[in-house]
């Protein structure tokens, strides 16, 4: 049996279930990503950028749920 998978996580007596960090920290990191791309101008090159935000930050939340959460 696995018993050390976090059910919550209390955070200043408020419990949260671990994906909500997972997803803040996903969305921060395809903020940082993205805002790197618009300043270097890459971002000309994508059809639809705010399509291209959600895709980013579901991958990195996914990498950080896969290298955090997993059992």
């Amino acid at each position: 049996m696995i018993e050390n998978i976090p059910v919550e996580i209390s955070f200043s007596g408020v419990y949260f279930p671990p994906i909500f960090f997972v997803i803040v920290f996903g969305v921060i990191g395809a903020f940082v990503i993205t805002s790197v791309l618009n300043r270097t101008g890459l971002s000309k090159y994508f059809w639809h950028p705010p399509l291209v935000f959600l895709a980013i930050s579901v991958l990195i939340s996914a990498v950080i749920a896969l290298l955090f959460l997993s059992p």
